[in-house]
């Protein structure tokens, strides 16, 4: 039976029954009963020419009705495809063909039953992927991390919870316009966005200090290029990391104090025994003991003279000071490039301390291993602050390093004290203001100190 009903049978015996047809039909017209009945009636019989004419007449519906009997279920499936094709192309796969149509061939039935495997497979796969699709949002929406998703024109495509309450306190803001939502942001956060570049910064939130790390990666979504943000609080990381320096400073001190104290202990106890024996042969050793128990004790205090410095930091004593002076003398211990103008304002703060913050930061970017030339110092005002941005042509740094660069005696130096970075830090956190760190794009660090502006005499 399924032999019989393939679409190449049916097609055969159509066209053998077309045939017989026309056979029929030719034969009543040219033989019997059509030449019969013309005697009959006293009528001339049709000529050849005439009779093939009027049986090929004939033969046309005949023809028709056979051609549409046998097109009929292949149309029906056509229209059938159509309506299913467009229906997945709209996202709807609901839709399926039946695969016991009336008048279906074998080979119909068999392509609409793949039709309904397919159908049922793409709507498994859609179910899937939307149960994924909703956990990761369910996962991006409650994680802390801000993250805000951008196109090319910067148009927010996706934002969590964490990226709306951070700008636009808590309003949605899908399809806003990004530039626009920086325009009421905090000026830290406005600058590090605009960098477009990976950085840590600080700004006040809820009348407390808050550190960010921002991240920022640009890749291609559906063939179109987006930008992606994320911000992460990096506050309670940055006390963590920073208790854990402060137990392994002690540690460090502890250790040098006991290999110090020790061998004085044990030099005072030689000398004081030394001292009690008496006799020119014991008394003559004593110098040496007492320059041993000097040594030991420069030592320990050379070592300690390092810690000392960053813990007893005094409180800034502002005045007014020159610029032309201030970079003079910065220009005596590390050259640099000046980036712009001058202020014509004169700057106001701790001339000393800023001075050693800005020697330190040159320090680093001569250290940074970039060419000399790229190192550049830019003095500018912004807004209510007054910015000195220095800046190197070295590697930058890394994620990690990013993070962690800002904790006390933190140093990617083998020989490095660590002070650099975190006391210009604290100078600045002293002055009311803040230090913020950017990889440059094509290369290099950018150190920005943000001091607030003291109001003009």
């Amino acid at each position: 039976m399924t032999r019989l009903n393939t679409l190449a049978m049916r097609l055969t015996l159509g066209l053998v029954a077309t045939g017989l047809g026309t056979l029929a039909l030719h034969a009543g017209l040219s033989v019997w009963p059509l030449p019969q009945l013309l005697a009959l009636l006293g009528q001339p019989a049709l000529s050849a020419p005439a009779a093939l004419a009027l049986t090929g007449l004939m033969l046309l519906p005949l023809a028709w009705l056979i051609a549409h009997g046998l097109s009929a279920p292949l149309a029906r499936l056509l229209r059938a495809l159509e309506g299913a094709v467009l229906s997945y192309r709209d996202g709807e796969f609901g839709s399926s063909i039946a695969a016991d149509a009336p008048g279906a061939s074998a080979e119909m039935q068999a392509l609409m039953r793949l039709h309904q495997e397919l159908g049922h497979a793409l709507r498994e796969q859609r179910q899937h992927l939307a149960q994924r699709e909703l956990l990761l949002d369910t996962v991006v929406q409650n994680t802390p991390v801000a993250l805000v998703l951008s196109d090319a024109g910067e148009r927010v495509v996706y934002a969590n919870i964490a990226a709306r309450q951070l700008l636009a306190e808590g309003r949605s803001i899908q399809g806003a316009d990004f530039s626009a939502l920086l325009v009421e942001a905090p000026a830290a956060l406005r600058e590090a966005m605009q960098t477009q570049q990976d950085g840590l910064f600080s700004l006040e939130l809820d009348g407390a200090e808050e550190s960010f790390h921002l991240s920022q990666r640009e890749f291609r979504l559906q063939g179109r290029p987006h930008r992606l943000r994320l911000l992460r609080r990096m506050t309670r990381e940055l006390s963590r990391q920073e208790v854990a320096s402060w137990k392994r400073v002690i540690r460090v001190i502890s250790h040098e104090l006991n290999n110090s104290l020790a061998p004085i202990s044990s030099l005072a106890h030689s000398g004081a025994e030394l001292a009690r024996r008496g006799g020119t042969e014991h008394l003559a050793r004593l110098p040496g003991v007492f320059a041993s128990i000097g040594d030991r004790a420069r030592h320990l205090h050379q070592f300690l003279d390092g810690y000392a410095r960053f813990a007893k930091l005094p409180a800034p004593q502002p005045a007014e000071v020159d610029w032309a002076t201030l970079l003079d003398r910065l220009g005596a211990h590390y050259s640099f490039r000046l980036d712009g103008a001058l202020p014509q304002r004169p700057g106001h703060f701790d001339a000393a301390q800023i001075e050693q913050a800005l020697i330190n930061l040159l320090k680093n970017a001569h250290e940074a291993g970039g060419p000399p030339e790229a190192i550049t110092l830019g003095v500018a005002h912004e807004g209510q602050d007054l910015r000195l941005t220095v800046s190197d042509g070295g590697p930058g740094m890394s994620e990690t390093v990013l993070s962690q660069a800002l904790l006390p005696f933190y140093s990617t130096k083998r020989s490095g004290s660590g002070l650099g970075l975190a006391l210009a830090r604290e100078i600045a956190e002293a002055h009311g203001g803040r230090i913020a760190l950017s990889n440059r794009q094509g290369g290099g660090l950018s150190v920005v100190m943000s001091l607030p502006l003291q109001p003009a005499p």
